[in-house]
């Protein structure tokens, strides 16, 4: 999982020149995590870099689409939905399952 690391250094990628990055854990049917995702939209083309490991079957890859919010995308191998919900839904989902 490099290719984003590869597009970063041949692009000389800022910080500054992103709309969106995140490098995740993704949860599988049961909840658990396994598997991972990373997302780059760089501000001149909006087109969403994303390489993941896929936390039902562990398949590796790398695919380019359109960036929009929530952003998804389907496993190449097993058609899981991995899903990159907004930090704050995800900070409150975290903080009700901990009090029940």
């Amino acid at each position: 999982m490099s290719k984003i690391d590869d597009f970063v250094k041949q692009h000389g990628v800022k910080p500054s020149d992103c709309l969106y990055h995140t490098n995740r854990t993704a949860a599988s049917k049961s909840g658990k995590p396994s598997g991972s995702i990373r997302v780059l939209v760089p501000k001149s083309d909006g087109i969403a870099r994303c390489e993941y490991i896929c936390p039902e079957c562990g398949h590796a890859d790398y695919t380019e689409q359109e960036w929009k919010r929530p952003f998804s995308i389907k496993c190449a191998k097993c058609d899981f939905r991995i899903t990159v919900p907004k930090m704050k839904q995800a900070f409150k989902k975290e903080m009700k399952s901990a009090k029940e």
